[in-house]
């Protein structure tokens, strides 16, 4: 498969340092000085609503809220040109095949819900789902959103690692939200027994995933369905899992895709979600919210508003838990996210389990 990056022209690839270096000082160097602002106004609100007030007055805020929103216009802008001046090479690639006897199952005739398709999330236009091309966009873009410490999906392999239990008897994985396949290839490797299958909404992303299982040997089946409707047998699956997915459902559609995990696994089956959860630092939590708004995923307040815990309950799931998720090497993180300095997104793992017969 191409690698965009490794065919980027200098002007493209000086283009793409400059939003990275812009993004991590955003993060290292603008935001802990923006928190020191904040800190010498006077005792730490207790609130985030109170928080998020003080936050709007501060005199770095409009500079920081500007350099977010505009580096990730910038990240959209150079990742779209990248991809779209190599169109006929890329989609060229869906038609290669492989020999990983994977497959891959679109269907047409799916209804896309509108809380789906009335945002550009993350700003990218068109979104993930409205061209092939727009899958490869993201897929490059990703990395820079992530920093580079991404690369190799590293927090996928984290999650996969240790998160997930030791299954070695697992005959189904499934993989909710899979995207272009970065969190699905890796439970290939932690369930090589197993039959993985990724569905998704978006059938450019199943395309890109599939196509890439098949370049690099891994068996999986891919398919378009909803989270929530997935057509699954009922009691077929070991593990459900899905990475950075539920947060950009409204709480209803959450609710149902947890259902929809709890009526699809066995009984002993473990379901798991790597998403974000409050830190419980007002001001750090208000810019979390804040980046949500600048980064058009309007449903941050549904996940962050809605117990889960007593979702996973009413499935009739048991042991639900979150468990903080320290992405930079260490993955689950019971003990919390520790002291960090850098602005940073707050990891976290829902897990719950269905009953044993």
């Amino acid at each position: 498969m191409i690698d965009i990056e490794d065919r980027l022209t200098l002007d493209e690839q000086s283009a793409v340092d400059f939003i990275l270096t812009l993004r991590k000082r955003w993060a290292d160097t603008v935001y802990p000085t923006m928190v020191e602002e904040y800190q010498a106004g006077g005792a730490p609100e207790e609130s985030v609503e109170a928080a998020a007030e003080r936050l709007r007055d501060l005199e770095l805020y409009p500079w920081y809220s500007h350099m977010e929103r505009v580096q990730q216009k910038m990240l959209w802008k150079t990742a779209a040109d990248a991809v779209i001046s190599r169109r006929e090479s890329l989609l060229a690639q869906y038609e290669e095949g492989g020999n990983a006897a994977g497959t891959l199952t679109l269907d047409a005739s799916l209804e896309l819900p509108t809380w789906y398709t009335d945002y550009d999330i993350h700003v990218q236009p068109g979104s993930f789902f409205s061209d092939d091309l727009s899958a490869y966009v993201y897929e490059f873009g990703a990395r820079i959103v992530m920093l580079r410490d991404n690369d190799g999906y590293k927090f996928h392999r984290l999650f996969t690692e240790t998160a997930l239990p030791e299954t070695a008897a697992a005959t189904r994985v499934v993989d909710l939200g899979c995207g272009f396949g970065k969190s699905t290839r890796p439970l290939a490797l932690r369930y090589p027994g197993a039959e993985v299958i990724g569905i998704d909404l978006a059938a450019p992303g199943l395309r890109l995933a599939h196509a890439e299982a098949e370049a690099e040997g891994v068996k999986i089946d891919y398919r378009q369905a909803d989270a929530r409707a997935t057509g699954l047998e009922e009691a077929s699956c070991d593990v459900v899992t899905g990475t950075m997915t539920l947060h950009e459902m409204p709480s209803e559609a959450v609710k149902e895709t947890i259902a929809e995990a709890a009526r699809v696994l066995k009984p002993g089956g473990t379901m798991a979600f790597l998403e974000f959860q409050p830190t419980g630092d007002p001001f750090r939590d208000a810019t979390i919210f804040e980046h949500a708004e600048r980064n058009n995923e309007p449903f941050f307040h549904d996940l962050f508003g809605t117990d889960l815990l007593a979702a996973c309950r009413e499935a009739g799931l048991v042991e639900p838990s979150w468990t903080p998720f320290d992405e930079r090497a260490n993955g689950m993180s019971p003990q919390g996210w520790g002291e960090r300095r850098e602005w940073h997104f707050p990891w976290a793992v829902l897990s719950a389990k269905k009953p044993e017969a």
